[in-house]
């Protein structure tokens, strides 16, 4: 079975072996349930915002469908300041395409929230005049977007922001650079996704 994964940083794993990356976790521990799953087709790049991310789609032209697409995108929407409208359409756009390469079925598409970067060393630093309060703030109402369109497209929804901010209290949660997921908060992210896939990849 195919799995296609969708995104930005998150998804391609900046600064972690590819080995670590949350989609490739998620097929391992699948895989280790018996569940015969390719390692994941990633489409994704740092710094990609909505509609960078739907023209490589383009670009790329998977091949569906997929028993399994995951779709986490949104942060350089926010970072850049962009509107929340524009994000909105363009998001529910994505997770259209998203529906469509899995068939059609929105129950076999896995939407992630946004991880908050403002409790980060990082976000710390940030050195426009946006506080890390801001910073989560801003975050969360990215979150109540992409959260309300995958419930109006019936698709699934895995809240991952919580576990991103312990990173607040929990340096090892972070790679390098201070900013993006360690391997060791990408596989919390995958044991997170992982009730949904396995109900996904094993329904009649």
């Amino acid at each position: 079975m195919k799995f296609l994964a969708l995104g930005d940083s998150y998804t391609i794993g900046e600064s972690v072996p590819p080995t670590e990356r949350w989609p490739v976790q998620l097929a391992a521990l699948l895989r280790e349930r018996g569940i015969p799953l390719e390692d994941p087709e990633i489409i994704a790049k740092t710094g990609w915002t909505t509609d960078e991310l739907a023209a490589a789609i383009q670009r790329a032209a998977p091949q569906p469908p997929y028993a399994l697409v995951s779709l986490l995108i949104g942060v350089n929407n926010q970072y850049r300041s962009w509107s929340q409208d524009t994000y909105r359409r363009e998001f529910a756009a994505l997770l259209q395409q998203a529906i469509d390469f899995a068939g059609g079925d929105p129950t076999h598409v896995i939407v992630l929230s946004i991880p908050d970067w403002g409790v980060t060393p990082f976000g710390a630093r940030e050195p426009r005049e946006r506080t890390p309060e801001m910073i989560s703030a801003e975050i969360a109402a990215f979150n109540i977007i992409n959260q309300e369109e995958t419930a109006r497209f019936g698709a699934r929804y895995v809240n991952i922001t919580p576990i991103s901010q312990g990173a607040a209290d929990d340096l090892t949660l972070l790679a390098s650079d201070q900013l993006h997921p360690s391997g060791k908060m990408y596989a919390l992210w995958a044991e997170a996704a992982l009730p949904d896939a396995v109900n996904i990849l094993t329904e009649p």
